[in-house]
């Protein structure tokens, strides 16, 4: 099904959705009026009055479009795909401003957006709304959104509050029981690592992944509802990082593997003092290469 004819289809079933709230004999508004509230052009708008004409849905005779039955579920359109889900809307959004092309202090034109991540303009709303929290987007007084962007002081905030989070896992790592499945998640961990390792010039790339996988994996272990939000947002951002940072990317990653490795052993071997200095040695060091990685791009 061509793009087009999708978002036809979608604009129609938006359109059922309008007149379901209507009564038999109401007026539609006009045209303009239902492109903005629908957020697609007129053209469209009228391809989906004209069908609701053809269905006898709707009575149009010049600029009066009439009512004269409520749709049914018959009446709807099949869409090609169904929207992103919540988790996928997250990344294509902070992949797209983590690319650069997004300057702190840009409007965020929701109609725009809605169409260029395939969501409605209602989901996207309440997305923003949520990254709103985090600061990474505000509201604008009059209404609309501004990005805040991702300057070197969010990259601070969030790596200090990086810390603090996962500093607090390894302390709830360690006090759990010898039968837990963190041990056995740990001990893969550690093999994909040396694997990792030991073919590292030709699988670098790879690390951006794995470095994601063990992250979550500690953090995993927090039953937090607040501590899981804030991490969804640190694991894209810390891993899109990974992917914009192409300077000694190898070398960089090289050192990461080791401070992973000097981690997990520390932790298998249920040593508190080697856990918390392996934590904190490696979660600086990233916060300096972020950092770098912003002086780089100029974003600090």
């Amino acid at each position: 099904m061509a793009r087009t004819d999708d978002r036809f289809r979608s604009a129609y079933n938006t359109l059922l959705d309008i007149c379901g709230n209507m009564d038999v004999g109401d007026q539609l508004p006009a045209e303009t009026v239902l492109a903005n509230r629908m957020e697609v052009s007129r053209t469209i708008v009228r391809s989906a009055l004209q069908k609701l004409d053809s269905e006898n849905l709707i009575q149009w005779e010049g600029r009066r479009k009439t009512l004269v039955r409520k749709p049914e579920l018959v009446h709807r359109l099949s869409t090609a795909e169904s929207p992103p889900s919540n988790e996928e809307l997250e990344q294509s959004f902070l992949e797209w401003i983590l690319r650069f092309d997004v300057p702190a202090g840009t409007s965020l034109n929701v109609a725009q957006l809605s169409r260029q991540f395939g969501v409605p303009a209602h989901s996207l709303q309440e997305f923003l709304s949520g990254l709103s929290r985090f600061g990474l987007v505000e509201r604008r007084q009059k209404g609309g959104w501004i990005l805040s962007g991702f300057t070197a002081d969010f990259a601070i905030e969030l790596s200090e509050f990086r810390l603090v989070l996962e500093m607090n896992a390894v302390q709830q790592l360690l006090a759990l029981p010898e039968d837990h499945e963190i041990w056995a998640k740990l001990e893969i961990l550690r093999e994909e690592h040396e694997a990792l390792k030991q073919d590292l010039a030709s699988r670098y790339h790879d690390f951006s992944m794995l470095d994601g996988k063990f992250h979550a994996t500690i953090n995993s272990v927090v039953k937090n509802r607040f501590v899981v939000e804030a991490q969804k947002l640190i694991s894209l951002i810390f891993h899109y990082h990974y992917m914009w940072d192409k300077r000694d990317e190898l070398e960089r990653n090289a050192a990461a593997i080791d401070e992973h490795l000097d981690w997990i052993n520390a932790m298998l071997d249920r040593d508190n003092k080697r856990s918390q200095a392996a934590a904190l040695k490696h979660l600086r060091r990233s916060k300096e290469t972020l950092l770098s990685s912003l002086k780089e791009h100029r974003l600090a």
